[in-house]
């Protein structure tokens, strides 16, 4: 018995250790198995810029493709320091960017189990050194071949055909972007402590930055001094029957006629008010309108910030999203071209496109051939126009799955790109001129007679398809003037610069390129050397202390003539026709030797726009100065460093009895949009959306606020709702 137990028991154990040394054995050919798997699997390393990009790619290429994003530059110039050595043929010194380590980490372990890495950042000097940056990070970490692919849209057909051809990176193109990252480098670490020394600390200057500054506050000089003159203009009521129409005097006794003050006009109505009123000439003139070219980056910032009322930076953000792609029912596609770009050049591709939709759609107003449309002189043309990538994806077909913003520029961008290749619009104007003795009045009316491209733009139209009425009238025939109007007007000096225009100033001043115009406003708004009143920019205190300050002592350099050379020679530095450390060194060892000389001789005006005001501390009960912070005015007790009470600037008293409490700038977390509101809050919860300025109304007491719209521009109101005060124009008026 016992002999028969140990044989069973030996006979288990023997089975037991066959099977051990079978799943081992198992074990070992599954791991070869998994081994030959995981090669078998190793993919094509694509690297992009940011996620939503990858998600949209990887979706494209599938599987055997990973695809990263490197989420901008990771290897950069650092901000400690200047890091570049001008005696040693600017050599530069660049570091990982902090916080950014992880992330490098991973494309390189990536990067050494892939058989090969494609660098897919933008297609521009920005995007270029990212790759460069990258290859150079990459290059000893993996055996895998880099290349580098360029895209225009982000398309299942332009990413295959661009994965299909890839190329090397472009040197010179690198050059441009280093050139241009040295010298704002060293223009911004040299004049910024200029400012930091002279003025006070946490101040900024730049090339490009500066130049715009200048502008704004030329231009606001500009504004302030200009004299408005007065003027009238009159308009009179002809009746033919039940019907008539309104028209505005343009001649009298045979010229045109100078109307300064009501007396003018009232000697002409008083000369005229019973003369024969007749048609002396009818004429019609037929005109062609043609469509505009689709849009490039300046084109869409002013065109948003006109239609839209968006500011150059949302436009662009919104754009990037369009661009990187968003999900279109279980598809995910990038429903725009890249957005930075210079050029009106469209591809063959995207020609055949939409000429075969205006074929189905709108057959009568398709051109013979495709419209062509000149590229500026200073343009680089590295890419197309903005256009969508599908003019299939109308914006009626898209408008379910985006925003209300993103479907509106898509639109824009829609209706430009596909208006561009139709057929020009006819409008027939009817010009009616009205004889009452000395007196020569016109009426004109626009009809469209042919709509061409019309027909597809909703948000872009111009506005002048339909203009005025006029009855069917006959030379000779005689009317009858029922009533006269005179208007008094003042001229307008010239306006403020607002998103629109300071781009559209920046591009035909040939100052910065597309991919700058939008961070340009941004700086300048972030450190408070301008603010945005009304849409308008307006340079503060302290912008324009900066810009005195600089333009005085280096008039040479924050000049947009000297801004918009540069941009020339960093084309030069792309085209392989200049050596970048040559032009550099042409222009830094005098910049720097002037920069010393400034700032051994420019007076320091630090604490001059310190005010002692009649407030109190509080906490330590010594005065209050008014002081200019990066981010505007604010109040400070005098006994800094001891004390560190600060406050906000008190803008108005507040309205409501016996509350005694003051109207302060206050802002909601997460919002950057101001509100203000009392400081007796929450005893008191009275707040405006409106900003107070420094006037009571004389009707009620409460503060006055400025307002705007679009018919009457800036007025000044009473901001108490009960209270009919109105101040516009210089005039009290009642609502």
């Amino acid at each position: 018995m016992a002999t028969l137990e140990k044989k069973v028991s030996k006979s288990k154990a023997e089975e037991s250790t066959t099977k051990t040394k079978a799943a081992a054995k198992k074990t070992s050919k599954g791991a070869k198995s998994t081994a030959k798997s995981t090669k078998a699997k190793k993919s094509v390393l694509v690297v992009v810029e940011s996620p939503a990009k990858a998600k949209t790619i990887e979706k494209y290429l599938g599987a055997g493709y990973t695809v990263k994003a490197s989420m901008g530059h990771l290897i950069d110039l650092p901000k400690s320091r200047i890091a570049i050595d001008p005696e040693n043929n600017f050599q530069t010194e660049y570091i990982t960017v902090r916080g950014r380590a992880a992330i490098l980490k991973d494309l390189q372990k990536e990067a050494k189990k892939s058989t090969l890495v494609l660098l897919a950042s933008d297609n521009d000097r920005e995007g270029e050194a990212i790759a460069w940056h990258l290859n150079n990070a990459f290059v000893g970490k993996t055996s895998a071949p880099i290349q580098r692919i360029v895209f225009n849209e982000i398309t299942p057909v332009a990413i295959k055909e661009a994965v299909k051809n890839p190329s090397v990176i472009d040197e010179e193109k690198v050059n441009a972007q280093k050139a241009r990252r040295v010298l704002d480098r060293l223009v911004g670490y040299n004049l910024s402590p200029l400012l930091w020394v002279k003025v006070k600390n946490g101040l900024s200057a730049g090339r490009v930055q500066s130049v715009a500054l200048r502008l704004i506050c030329e231009r606001e000089k500009e504004v302030l001094e200009f004299i408005p003159e007065e003027y009238w203009t009159l308009e009179a009521t002809f009746a033919k029957g039940k019907s008539n129409c309104k028209a505005q005097l343009v001649q009298y006794e045979g010229k045109k006629p100078e109307l300064k003050s009501e007396n003018d006009v009232n000697k002409i109505i008083e000369a005229i008010k019973n003369a024969k009123c007749v048609v002396s000439d009818i004429k019609e003139s037929e005109r062609n309108v043609k469509p505009k070219a689709p849009f490039t980056t300046s084109k869409l910032q002013q065109s948003a910030a006109t239609r839209l009322g968006f500011t150059s930076k949302k436009t662009m953000q919104i754009a990037q999203k369009l661009y990187e792609g968003v999900n279109i029912g279980s598809k995910r596609v990038g429903l725009i071209t890249y957005m930075r770009t210079d050029s009106v050049r469209i591809s063959d591709s995207a020609l055949e496109d939409v000429r075969s939709w205006i074929g189905k759609n709108f057959p009568n107003d398709l051109p013979e051939k495709p419209v062509e449309y000149a590229v500026g002189k200073k343009a680089q043309d590295a890419h197309e126009a903005i256009r969508p990538t599908y003019t299939e994806y109308t914006p009626d077909y898209v408008k379910e799955f985006l925003s209300r913003d993103e479907l509106r520029l898509y639109q824009l961008i829609w209706e430009a790109f596909v208006s561009s290749q139709m057929k020009g619009a006819k409008c027939l104007t009817t010009s009616v001129d009205i004889k009452a003795d000395e007196a020569l009045f016109r009426v004109s009316s626009t009809k469209v007679t042919e709509k061409g491209f019309y027909n597809v733009v909703k948000l872009l139209s111009s506005k002048e398809e339909i203009t005025g009425s006029i009855p069917s009238l006959k030379i000779g025939e005689e009317l009858k003037a029922t009533d006269f109007s005179p208007e008094q007007h003042f001229t307008s000096g010239p306006a403020r610069y607002t998103d629109a225009s300071i781009v559209k100033t920046l591009e035909e001043k040939g100052i910065g390129r597309p991919s700058t115009y939008a961070p340009i406003i941004s700086v300048l708004l972030d450190r408070y050397y301008i603010s945005r009143n009304n849409k308008q920019f307006v340079p503060t205190p302290l912008g324009k202390m900066i810009n005195d300050i600089l333009v005085d002592s280096f008039p040479d350099v924050i000049n947009e003539n000297f801004t918009a050379e540069i941009e020339s020679k960093l084309d030069e530095v792309e085209e392989g026709k200049v050596e970048w450390p040559k032009m550099m060194g042409d222009f830094f060892f005098p910049f720097k030797n002037h920069v010393d000389e400034v700032m051994s001789t420019l007076e320091s005006v630090k604490g001059s726009m310190d005010e002692v005001t009649d407030k109190t501390c509080e906490l330590c009960g010594k005065p209050m100065l008014k002081k200019l912070g990066r981010f505007g005015y604010f109040l400070a007790c005098s006994g800094f460093p001891a004390c560190h009470n600060t406050k906000s600037i008190p803008l108005a008293k507040c309205p409501r009895p016996e509350c005694n409490g003051e109207i302060v700038e206050r802002k909601n977390k997460g919002k950057s949009k101001s509100f203000y509101g009392c400081t007796n809050y929450p005893t008191c919860d009275f707040i405006s959306h409106f900003k107070p300025i420094d006037q009571y109304c004389p009707k009620c007491g409460w503060f006055m606020v400025e307002k705007y719209d679009k018919k009457h521009g800036s007025f000044k109101s009473c901001i108490n709702p009960d209270c009919t005060y109105l101040h516009t124009a210089g005039e009290e008026v009642e609502n």
